[in-house]
C-alpha cells in the first residue's frame, strides 16, 4: 500500500484501516510465535502499512 492511495481516504475510513492492520500484525506475531509464518517479511510490510496510515490520520488533524 502506497501513501498516495490512503490520503484521499476521511478520517473514518482511516480509523477502520488501522484497526484491520493492526489485528492483522497482532495474528502474524501469534503465527510467527507458533511457526505458521511462512513470510516473516509481512509483519514489516504490515508495520510500515500502519505507519503510513497513522501519518495520513495526524495530516488531517493538522488541517
Amino acid at each position: 500500500m502506497k501513501y498516495t492511495e490512503i490520503k484521499d481516504k476521511n478520517a473514518a475510513e482511516l480509523a477502520t484501516m488501522l484497526k484491520e492492520k493492526k489485528v492483522l500484525l497482532f495474528t502474524l506475531r501469534q503465527k510467527l510465535k507458533t511457526m505458521q509464518l511462512t513470510n516473516p517479511n509481512e509483519i514489516r510490510q504490515v508495520k510500515k502499512d500502519i505507519a503510513r496510515i497513522s501519518t495520513a490520520i495526524s495530516v488531517l488533524k493538522q488541517g
